[in-house]
């Protein structure tokens, strides 16, 4: 199973914790630059004209803060956020009655808009187009339209899987942006401004170990932190230094790269199970045993992005950095596997 550490899903009791460290303002949010300048110019304009921002998709991995984001653009704004997620608005009626509460200026927030049941999606184009609402009164032959004029609003959709988007439901996004792993320095500086927040005393160095082993996550780093605040305490010391950051994150196993057991696990698999590769990630799931899902979009991003994976058309093939991060020779130049760019 996924460490539970490591997962940048939020856990049990996670929700308020994360609700006090989240940043309220655009100039708080700690990086992703080009997107967070973009989107401030673009609140600008539409404040200065006294309109509702545009419609806006953000997606990436978990825990990069799309769901942050989209507070921010409430609070920006002046308006109201509405929250929901596609697997909520089950029937059209659910998501008609959203509509029909939402106030000149708010903003709707839809979390895993690529889950929104067709049916329901349909009637969320013309309220994003034109700003109407079509609904049937009545069942049977006495059954009649009526189209409801609406306030103009932002809907804010956030996705992990922008390939499960249908092609119309993205075209009407006026502002889309891709979130990207954050690099350590940034999440060092997350790391320092958490801990100010909860009152941690947490040494230079340490915060940068968190940092980077925190898979390139704020929401990782903010619970890698509170964490080793545990060991440090467990060790006799109020202070999070790096001697009890090591320990806590070789307790957890968390290793250098911010791998844990699973990621481990699903690199050696490959490796000796499929010669390194190239193998289907259905196959790869049931060889570890593992939902298809829980690895296609927690293990698999981060694996690729710091360059330990390779996604080929006939499959998933391990780098030969991933053969000597996990202490292994690499075969022979000229087999399958992928030398990753230096």
């Amino acid at each position: 199973m996924t460490s539970e550490v490591l997962t940048p899903d939020l856990g049990p009791g996670e929700k308020r914790l994360e609700e006090t460290l989240r940043p309220r303002r655009l100039d708080e949010f700690i990086g992703q630059t080009r997107l967070v300048t973009n989107l401030g110019v673009f609140m600008r304009a539409a404040r200065d004209r006294g309109e509702s921002l545009d419609h806006v998709l953000i997606f990436g991995p978990p825990g990069l803060g799309k769901t942050t984001l989209a507070h921010i653009v409430a609070n920006e704004m002046d308006a109201e956020i509405h929250v929901t997620s596609g697997p909520v608005l089950e029937r059209p009626g659910d998501l008609a009655a959203m509509l029909t509460n939402l106030q000149p200026g708010d903003v709707l927030f839809v979390d895993e808009i690529h889950r929104l049941p067709a049916a329901v999606e349909e009637i969320l184009y013309p309220a994003m187009e034109d700003f109407e609402l079509d609904i049937i009164i009545g069942q049977g032959p006495a059954a009649r339209s009526v189209r409801l004029t609406l306030p103009h609003f932002t809907l804010v959709g956030a996705t992990t899987r922008t390939g499960l988007l249908t092609a119309p439901l993205r075209d009407r996004f006026g502002i889309v942006h891709r979130l990207e792993f954050y690099p350590p320095e940034e999440l060092a500086a997350i790391v320092e401004r958490s801990a100010r927040i909860l009152e941690i005393e947490v040494g230079n160095d340490a915060r940068d170990e968190i940092a980077k082993r925190a898979r390139g996550t704020p929401r990782i780093a903010n619970r890698l932190l509170r964490r080793v605040r545990d060991f440090a305490h467990h060790l006799g010391t109020d202070r999070v230094t790096l001697e009890a950051t090591r320990f806590g994150l070789e307790q957890m196993e968390v290793d250098a790269f911010g791998l844990d057991h699973l990621d481990r696990r699903l690199l050696t698999t490959i490796i000796e199970i499929y010669n390194g590769g190239p193998v289907g990630l259905k196959a790869l799931a049931a060889s570890l045993g593992e939902d298809r899902g829980t690895l296609e979009d927690i293990n698999e991003p981060y694996l690729l992005q710091i360059g330990l994976l390779q996604r080929t058309p006939r499959g998933r093939t391990v780098t030969a950095r991933a053969y000597r991060h996990l202490g292994l020779t690499p075969p022979p130049a000229g087999g399958t596997l992928f030398e990753e760019a230096d």
